[in-house]
């Protein structure tokens, strides 16, 4: 007993210590000027690294805008494996997608939950920290189609550029476990790596829990913008540009309220059109289903070793152990010619949910409540046989099938209506199938078998709807992933970048947005197509090179000349 009270003692007392640490790292109000050379709008993963490379220049004035507040209200954020929590937070937008006609049908009213951050590092915040570039053929795909300087010669020296590598296997070979943004045992978001040491700055400044209504045009010119910050209205102006960092979701709701969109959408909802642009079309997003296996080992992480007091000190006094990991232990992508990107990732994730958290699980991937029962049964059996489980996410890379972001009326406080259309073009069900498959197949080797895991171990997950086909047929599969389709969180392309004449671009490959002047778009939405991997680097990557062309400099003349011979 002795102990344990000294146990948890420690424990109280490195908290105190953590918090009492972190409890000055908020955002302090500020008197805001009447105008800067550059207001961005969205403090997410792109927005916060053009806020630290724009105010560089002593001469530019940078006003920052978030809807959300600081990141530091929240401990779950900063603690790698508590990164699910974050979810359906006070720091997420909640979003959910409009029903969904060919998939999500486990899900309550067939809806997608879409968790999207609003707060200080947006998303940044709220995903699973993998750090991946996508294939150099996404990149050299763009260039082809006419985004001239997105080849991927062209944008490797920007993902270099932000780049800390710190793990050793992958300076020597090509393997490695998995890439994440943290640091010393704690999420490295982009507010914590870009805005926050730029915070001293006398020349950039930062609006916190600031809902922005409307970008104002003059004369086809963005001219500054309005937002809403304690119950009052706010008019800023925009000397040089107004930049659009709001997200995938959150950047076409704001260009469409503006006046910039798809005309007949914006009349139907009673905005004046300035510019006619297929805005919030194309979006794109990657999609799998889930495959549980057995693990007779010990390397699983449980609940009860999660909330050890040992565990718990370990993290709050030397963050390391079980909490400063996220547990998605490897990724792996599958192509069929190695002049194309590939078509599959595959993520495998070390943990697994107790019965008595079923409603947890329910609630964050939006399932049917009348699963609940059923599913804490499945849960409940495994933990009676003392069988661990680990999970395998087979990957849909490059969907055929394309959704839209619309308004859902011309107030800016309303949600936007996602509709990702999922699985509406057939062959993205048959190539999920393929990965379904190919998982399977490969817990038929030796490696897997040697802890215990099997073909069959999938079979026993509760899916009710799927009772009436043959077990493990393509029948079967399919009705699966149809049923249990779950979003990557990776939504891109809603700003598409593209030529002059493209008619499916809204920004030109300077991401300026076209007809417009002085407006920019930096962000996962201006990607040509979603890329092949977790979309945070790419859009850091984004961010980074548009900086260089707003300021017309070369920040990585000498990485380009470094890594030249290697391409």
């Amino acid at each position: 007993m002795g102990f344990k009270v000294t146990i948890v003692v420690l424990v109280l007392a490195v908290a105190v210590v953590y918090f009492t640490k972190y409890k000055h790292n908020t955002v302090d109000p500020v008197i805001l000027n009447s105008s800067y050379d550059y207001v961005i709008l969205g403090a997410g993963s792109a927005g916060c690294v053009l806020a630290n490379r724009l105010s560089e220049n002593p001469e530019s004035t940078v006003l920052i805008i978030e809807a959300g507040g600081s990141e530091d209200g929240n401990f779950n954020i900063s603690t790698p494996f508590l990164a699910g929590s974050t979810q359906l937070s006070n720091e997420d937008w909640k979003f959910r997608t409009e029903p969904q006609k060919k998939a999500c049908l486990a899900m309550h009213e067939r809806r997608s939950y879409w968790p999207r951050g609003r707060v200080l590092g947006g998303t940044s915040n709220l995903n699973y920290m993998q750090y991946i570039r996508g294939s150099r053929h996404d990149y050299d795909g763009w260039a082809r189609e006419g985004c001239t300087g997105w080849s991927y010669r062209d944008v490797l020296p920007y993902f270099i550029k932000s780049e800390d590598m710190q793990i050793p296997e992958l300076q020597k070979s090509g393997y490695c476990p998995t890439q994440e943004t943290v640091k010393n045992g704690e999420r490295c978001s982009t507010v914590k790596a870009f805005l926050r040491p730029a915070m001293g700055r006398k020349n950039l400044h930062v609006s916190t829990n600031s809902h922005v209504t409307k970008i104002i045009i003059k004369d086809k010119k963005a001219i500054g913008v309005s937002f809403v910050r304690n119950n009052r209205k706010h008019v800023i102006m925009a000397n040089k540009e107004v930049i659009v960092s709001a997200g995938a979701v959150s950047s076409p709701q704001i260009l469409m309220l503006s006046g910039i969109g798809p005309q007949e959408h914006l009349k139907s909802k009673g905005i004046p059109v300035i510019v006619d642009l297929p805005v919030g079309q194309n979006l794109q997003d990657h999609i799998m289903t889930i495959l549980d296996f057995h693990d007779n080992t010990t390397s699983v992480t449980t609940i009860e070793k999660l909330m050890s007091p040992i565990s718990i000190f370990q993290y709050l006094a030397f963050k390391s152990g079980i909490m400063s990991k996220t547990h998605l232990e490897g990724t792996s992508f599958i192509t069929d010619d190695e002049n194309l990107p590939p078509h599959l990732q595959f993520n495998f994730f070390s943990a697994m949910f107790p019965a008595k958290f079923v409603d947890t699980y329910i609630k964050t991937f939006n399932l049917d409540h009348k699963l609940t029962e059923g599913k804490a049964r499945e849960l409940q059996r495994h933990e009676d046989r003392k069988i661990g489980k680990f999970l395998a996410y087979p990957i849909l890379l490059h969907p055929k099938s394309k959704g839209t972001i619309r308004l859902r009326s011309r107030d800016p406080f309303d949600p936007p209506l996602i509709d990702p259309n999922y699985l509406d073009h057939p062959d993205d069900a048959k190539i999920l199938l393929k990965g379904v498959r190919k998982v399977l197949k490969l817990s038929d080797t030796k490696a897997f078998q040697s802890i215990g895991a099997s073909p069959q171990d999938p079979l026993e997950a509760y899916a009710p709807f799927c009772d009436n086909f043959t077990e493990d047929s393509d029948e079967y599969w399919i009705c699966r992933i149809k049923y249990y389709t779950l979003t990557a969180y990776h939504s891109t392309s809603t700003c598409r970048m593209g030529t002059k004449d493209d008619p499916t671009a809204v920004v030109d490959p300077e991401l300026r947005v076209k007809g417009i002047e002085n407006l920019r778009v930096v962000d996962a939405s201006v990607m040509r197509d979603v890329p092949s991997g977790n979309t945070n680097a790419p859009t850091i990557m984004i961010a980074e090179k548009a900086a260089d062309m707003i300021r017309n400099i070369d920040s990585v003349k000498s990485i380009r000349e470094r890594i030249g011979q290697l391409l």
